[in-house]
C-alpha cells in the first residue's frame, strides 16, 4: 500500500492505495507533506488538487474503499449527491429503500474511507443544520461553502 501527503486548505491530506485504487483519504490536523508522490497515488493528488482550486466538480480515478456491503451502499448512494446540493439523513434512508436505517445509514456516513471524494459532507441534519462529521463541522461548514454554486455571505 502506498501512501502520501498532501497539504489542502483543511489541513493535510493522506492518501493510500495500490494499483487496485485508492482505499483511504483521511484529513489530519498535522504533518509533514510528501516529497514524492507514488505512481499510484499521482492522479488522485492531481484531482484532489483541482478539486481544492475550485477547478473539479466531481472525481474520476479508480477507487477501492474497504466496508461492509452495507456500508457500500451507503457510499454508493452519497456518491449520487450532486455537488453543490445536500440531502439530510432521512432522505438517504429513503434513497437506499427503508427509512428505518437511518441510524445505520449515518453510521456509514461517518465511516466513509474516502473524504471529499465520496461526499458525506453533503449530508445534513433533517432541518437542514450541520451535524456530525468526522473532520470537524468547521471544515464541513468550508467543504459545503466551496462547492455551494451560488454566491452568498455564509450557509450556516
Amino acid at each position: 500500500m502506498d501512501t502520501c501527503f498532501i497539504n489542502s486548505p483543511l489541513g493535510i491530506t493522506k492518501i493510500e492505495g495500490d494499483e487496485n485504487g485508492i482505499s483511504i483519504i483521511s484529513i489530519l490536523s498535522e504533518g509533514v507533506v510528501s516529497n514524492k508522490i507514488p505512481e499510484n497515488l499521482k492522479e488522485a493528488v492531481s484531482q484532489l488538487l483541482e478539486y481544492f482550486d475550485g477547478k473539479r466538480t466531481d472525481f474520476s480515478f479508480k477507487t477501492n474503499p474497504k466496508g461492509t456491503e452495507f456500508q457500500q451502499k451507503v457510499w454508493q448512494e452519497l456518491c449520487n449527491i450532486p455537488f453543490g446540493k445536500t440531502i439530510n439523513y432521512l432522505d438517504l434512508a429513503k434513497k437506499l429503500g427503508d427509512p428505518k436505517v437511518i441510524r445505520a445509514s449515518a453510521s456509514a456516513n461517518g465511516k466513509n474511507p474516502l473524504w471529499i471524494v465520496v461526499p458525506c459532507h453533503r449530508v445534513v441534519g433533517t432541518d437542514g443544520s450541520l451535524t456530525g462529521y468526522a473532520g470537524g463541522l468547521w471544515r464541513k461548514k468550508w467543504l459545503l461553502e466551496h462547492e455551494n454554486p451560488t454566491t452568498q455571505q455564509s450557509l450556516f
